[in-house]
């Protein structure tokens, strides 16, 4: 045991020391509810802790809570200490930290989404991570995701977003351009194989952001440092409004339809009576069961590539934990190694973060998102993101009913973006 403990002191030391150069300048501030740390949250060689924990708990959903454990057993001969794993809804995660963390009752360790950055973090309640040499086995992409104010948050795992998919038999080769997409859908629909060669759900910005990309259009700018600046609020950008006139002009040419829901979509497309779509891999379970062929291809670019949003999982670091040396130590160590990663892609097929995971990829429907994928635009983690969906949304509303012209439609979106973040 006195080896055991000596190692594990050899490595916090060692840790700390690299962990040192990513601490935080200074500490934000905490809601009024609670209360923030009075430093910064990352021992120092001069803190190490005088006793071996018993324990590092990790809050996260049952199944992927069942391969942590199993990882935790080897985790525990090695360092004697145990992982206790804590179930709970994946939403509750980031809940329950925002009142347990500050407490000292939450976790050490827990999974979540990237967008959660921005809250967590300006809370203090996250811990920066540093991946040392394993860093270069992560996607970029996804390393930027987890990225706020220039400090990493998290070790990301997965990575998801959508793409096209269209039925090969109505539409052999992927369209390359969204001007393509147009006519294929006047010709398929002028000869009747189809009621819709395109169809998108009436009010769904996120699906629309790929069109908007295409065009040189985006939701927030971006600072010299990479950072989405809240300042440059994009809806009614030039690309924007360029890409809001395509929509207007698919439906007054009959190519898109309002009242289309997400199962509308999904019906029409599967009973061939569309030919093709924007979706995620969440869809392919039931296009599966549905047997209609479909094939899955990168987003049609415009007068620029055409980007997906990118969403990211990953392990996040609680700062009020009192074992945040050991917490990295069982990620970096534990968790960012082939086996483990790989046995979490099996678990929750999606592109993996981890690229020697990433690239064995043998089914091609994962293969073929993780490489539209490879353009995405990390969904943006500031808490002013919120403030955005509703206009949005009700903007392409608009367009898709013919109430408002396009360009009116998106600049009053965007001013009431703006008059809500200045609130």
């Amino acid at each position: 045991m006195a080896k055991k403990m000596l190692t594990i002191f050899s490595l916090i030391i060692a840790l700390s020391l690299a962990l040192s150069a990513c601490a935080p300048k200074g500490t934000p501030t905490a809601p009024p509810a609670t209360k923030a740390p009075t430093a910064t949250p990352v021992l120092t060689p001069t803190e190490v802790p005088t006793a071996v924990p018993e324990q590092l708990t990790i809050w996260t959903d049952e199944a992927r809570g069942r391969v942590m454990e199993e990882v935790g057993k080897t985790f525990t001969e090695k360092y004697g200490v145990k992982i206790v794993v804590q179930p709970m809804g994946f939403g509750d995660v980031r809940d329950q930290l925002k009142v347990a963390g500050p407490a000292g009752e939450g976790p050490d360790i827990i999974i979540g989404a990237h967008d959660w950055l921005g809250e967590l973090v300006i809370n203090a309640l996250l811990a920066p991570i540093d991946l040392g040499d394993k860093k270069k086995f992560f996607l970029d992409a996804a390393l930027q995701a987890f990225t706020y104010e220039g400090k990493l948050y998290g070790m990301p795992y997965l990575t998801e977003n959508v793409a096209l998919f269209r039925n090969p038999e109505l539409v052999p080769d992927a369209p390359k351009t969204w001007d393509e997409v147009e006519k294929i859908a006047d010709t398929l629909e002028k000869e009747g194989k189809v009621k819709q060669g395109y169809i998108l759900q009436q009010g769904d910005p996120y699906h629309f952001f790929p069109v908007m990309t295409a065009f040189g259009g985006y939701v927030f700018g971006r600072d010299a440092q990479g950072n989405y600046d809240p300042k440059d609020v994009g809806l009614d950008s030039l690309g924007s409004i360029a890409a809001a006139k395509w929509l207007d002009m698919m439906v007054k040419k009959g190519h898109l339809k309002p009242e289309v829901t997400w199962e509308i979509m999904h019906t029409m497309f599967e009973s061939g009576e569309a030919a093709m779509m924007i979706t995620g891999p969440w869809s392919l379970p039931r296009l599966r069961q549905s047997g209609i062929p479909y094939a899955i291809s990168n987003i049609p670019d415009g007068t620029t590539i055409g980007r997906p949003f990118l969403g990211v999982h990953g392990f996040m670091v609680n700062a009020f934990s009192k074992n945040l040396l050991l917490a990295q130590t069982f990620l970096t160590e534990f968790v960012a190694t082939e086996e483990t990663m790989q046995r979490l892609f099996e678990l929750e097929p999606r592109a993996s973060a981890f690229l020697p995971v990433r690239e064995k990829t043998t089914d091609p429907d994962i293969a073929a998102f993780g490489k539209a994928g490879e353009v995405g635009m990390p969904m943006p983690a500031i808490p002013q993101m919120s403030a955005v969906w509703t206009a949005w949304g009700d903007a392409v509303t608009l367009i898709f009913q013919q109430q408002v012209p396009p360009d009116e439609a998106f600049k009053n979106a965007a001013q009431q973006v703006r008059t809500a973040i200045g609130q």
